[in-house]
């Protein structure tokens, strides 16, 4: 935190929504933090109340995003059911966005807390990348270790055929559950 005015309360949390709103591409909480004057902690904080007053703000990989949750009317969407070791990820997420899709989550099904949604919302090998190098960093585990390995994708696109392709990459590289 750099020295400087603190900016409190109310009017942080509006600079926080602004910011967020106007951003075209995530921004992290430390990043809030600075520009705030505030510890990472406090921002954390104002995602939640902005988020328990239904602003669609989500947390991704990459960082806070403000997110309509439609997808332009062009796009389509579409649940992958796959399975893979964990070291497999990066692979399995290059062979979606190569084909011009957008990652939107990863959901698995949890036997105590049934289902989990994170969001991923990467479309590009940079993005990949960074989301890989993240779990890494903080020794987090992926939400498919839970399941050993079996997860969805959320995957949108901006016609069916890639998503048809990208089902057909999928069951090639032996990412995808088939019964």
């Amino acid at each position: 935190m750099t020295p400087g005015k603190k900016i409190l309360g109310e009017e942080r949390r509006t600079l926080i929504l602004e910011w967020l709103q106007t951003s075209k591409e995530p921004l992290t909480g430390s990043e809030l933090a600075s520009r705030s004057n505030v510890s990472r902690q406090v921002i954390v904080n104002d995602i939640t109340l902005l988020k328990a007053r239904n602003e669609p703000i989500i947390a991704t990989s990459q960082g806070y995003c403000y997110f309509a949750p439609s997808l332009p009317e062009q796009w389509f969407e579409r649940s992958v059911a796959c399975n893979h070791k964990p070291e497999e990820t990066e692979e399995e997420l290059n062979l979606l966005v190569d084909l011009g899709l957008l990652v939107k989550d990863v959901k698995i099904e949890h036997p105590v807390y049934g289902d989990l949604t994170a969001s991923i919302m990467v479309s590009n090998r940079k993005e990949v990348s960074q989301f890989v190098k993240r779990i890494h960093e903080t020794n987090a585990t992926y939400l498919s270790q839970l399941t050993n390995g079996v997860h969805l994708h959320t995957i949108a696109a901006k016609n069916k055929q890639t998503l048809d392709e990208a089902e057909a990459a999928l069951q090639e590289a032996g990412f995808l559950l088939v019964e």
